[in-house]
């Protein structure tokens, strides 16, 4: 081990489960656990659950903590360490969660929005490592993003940018648990994705999902029309394909407005692989504006399911 190795706790805070992992400088975890978020019993109940993993995570530490790293839905201050309103944890209109976790640990705590974290774990760890600029696309769930512009991350105004799920496509399309309507989030969301497929299944008699699914149609998933495909299912290949369609044309918005042109994607929906990168690229190269057209890249992420855990620990290490 070497003596000048740094570590840190990286917090993924998520709806369901609260990950805690020891990461070195050099993006190795040492050691993980998760704990249950319990996000209905309020934020409460949801602060003596993070305090629980990282007491389980220290318990017998015997290395050197630099600082903790959390990465929380909603919009989140970094220089005060406040969460406002994230979704799925209901009760959480302005809690001070790095003041919290600070005066229990006595460590220095750093509170960034969870997509942000991702971001910066791919920056640090990943797949942005060669890349100046990107924007880090999360499909699952939800449509999260992170900007990163020149090796920093872009936060806007309140720590709110980078919502590409939020991004309209059709005004008059289906509606967004934002509120709004057509964002790419209310077709790209695991849930959506989902109930579509449950929709449209029944014109589709021959579909290879029905037989993956013993037609039950609440097994549909991401991960059972992946499995379609890869089987030469009709259905699902084109699902992919819309899908891919939709991506590339707000991916393209977002190409346009900032001038980047590499998105990595990570998240369970990014499983579809090849054939929904491919149509992203192959529409954002059809639509956006000329100069770009010849640099668009879409990378698949890194970090995969210790993107939470490696994100949120890479906020200790990097000057944010």
């Amino acid at each position: 081990m070497a003596k000048s190795e740094k570590y840190a706790v990286g917090v993924d805070l998520g709806g369901t489960n609260i990950k805690v992992g020891i990461v070195s400088e050099s993006g190795k975890i040492i050691s993980k656990t998760s704990v249950k978020t319990e996000a209905m019993s309020g934020p409460k109940v949801v602060i003596k659950n993070i305090k629980k993993g990282i007491n389980e995570i220290l318990k017998n530490n015997k290395r050197k903590i630099s600082g903790i790293g959390i990465g929380a839905p909603g919009i989140v201050s970094t220089k005060k360490g406040t969460v406002q309103n994230p979704p799925n944890l209901p009760g959480w209109e302005q809690i001070e969660l790095g003041a919290i976790i600070k005066k229990e640990f006595g460590l220095k705590v750093n509170v960034e929005n969870d997509a942000n974290a991702a971001a910066i774990g791919e920056l640090i760890f990943g797949a942005g490592k060669k890349f100046e600029s990107f924007v880090m696309v999360t499909l699952g769930t939800g449509v999260g993003g992170g900007i990163v512009f020149n090796h920093k991350i872009f936060r806007g105004e309140i720590g709110g940018a980078g919502e590409i799920g939020h991004v309209c496509i059709d005004p008059n399309g289906p509606r967004c648990n934002c509120g709004s309507t057509g964002c790419i989030e209310a077709y790209a969301g695991n849930h959506y994705i989902k109930e579509s497929v449950k929709r449209e299944l029944h014109n589709h008699p021959s579909s290879k999902i029905w037989e993956l699914i013993e037609n039950d149609l609440e097994k549909v998933s991401p991960r059972i029309i992946q499995m379609a495909a890869e089987l030469g299912d009709v259905y699902a290949k084109e699902f992919i394909h819309d899908l891919g369609i939709k991506l590339g044309v707000a991916f393209t918005s977002i190409s346009n407005v900032l001038d980047i042109s590499t998105f990595i994607i990570g998240g369970g929906v990014a499983g579809f692989g090849s054939p929904l990168f491919t149509t992203i690229k192959s529409t954002m190269v059809s639509r956006v504006l000329t100069p770009l057209k010849h640099r668009i890249k879409i990378v698949p992420a890194k970090l995969k399911n210790e993107a939470g855990i490696l994100g949120a620990s890479a906020l200790v290490f990097y000057n944010t």
